[in-house]
């Protein structure tokens, strides 16, 4: 194994932890507010170190602007997602937790 192949292993295996991170927040937060920011943290955090340590291993560059590219829509679904779900909590009358 080279060095790129240990970088790109260590990217994932980070990007990995994110994602369990926010699943993890998404089982154990107290309410939805919270629970979207752990999943839209994390798993947009996540993805990124997945997309680097896959960029990595592409073998030319339009792979990695695809890459790159989906990371990109992702961040802006999950986004407007999260927002969407956010303004429907709060016109059904759900507010933030407080402790």
């Amino acid at each position: 194994m080279t060095v790129s192949d240990y970088f790109s292993a260590f990217m994932l295996l980070i990007g990995g932890v994110f994602f369990l991170a926010g699943t993890l927040g998404l089982l154990r937060f107290p309410d939805v507010f919270t629970r979207l920011h752990a999943l839209t943290k994390a798993d947009n955090l996540g993805l990124g170190f997945i997309v680097i340590g896959l960029a990595v291993q592409a073998e030319s560059w339009p792979v990695v602007a695809k890459l790159v590219l989906i990371w990109l829509l992702v961040l802006l679904a999950g986004a407007s997602i999260s927002y969407l779900v956010a303004h429907g909590a709060l016109q059904r009358g759900i507010r933030p937790w407080r402790r």
